[in-house]
């Protein structure tokens, strides 16, 4: 079966980096876009960043472009969150996920989430 496991997830100093690890096991990793997401205290749920399967195209929320950079590897079917330059208001629970194809349904898959806290 899917299952995505995050990790990485601590307490940071505000201008601090973390780094996040999806691993994913049950699918063809390979073949797959992935996503980022977070919920920060008292929230809805924010889109982070995305990947192509091949790694090859980013894309990233503006509330983290520049300072949060996505990257995979795929012999290793993990997909990575670099977070750089930390603030306070990424203090969140993010979660990996993607929506994997199983016949002619796709399902939208989720891990368990990871906690990041930013403060000093």
């Amino acid at each position: 079966q899917v299952q995505l496991v995050e990790s990485g997830g601590g307490l940071a100093q505000p201008g601090g980096s973390l780094r996040l690890s999806c691993a994913a096991s049950g699918f063809t990793f390979s073949s797959y876009a992935m996503n980022w997401a977070r919920q920060a205290p008292g929230k809805g749920l924010e889109w982070v960043s995305g990947i192509s399967s091949d790694g090859s195209d980013t894309y990233y929320a503006d509330s983290v472009k520049g300072r949060f950079t996505s990257y995979r590897d795929n012999a290793k079917n993990t997909v990575y969150l670099q977070m750089n330059s930390l603030k306070p208001e990424d203090t969140a629970v993010y979660y990996c996920n993607a929506g994997v194809a199983e016949g002619i349904l796709t399902y939208d898959y989720w891990g368990q989430g990871t906690q990041v806290t930013v403060s000093s």
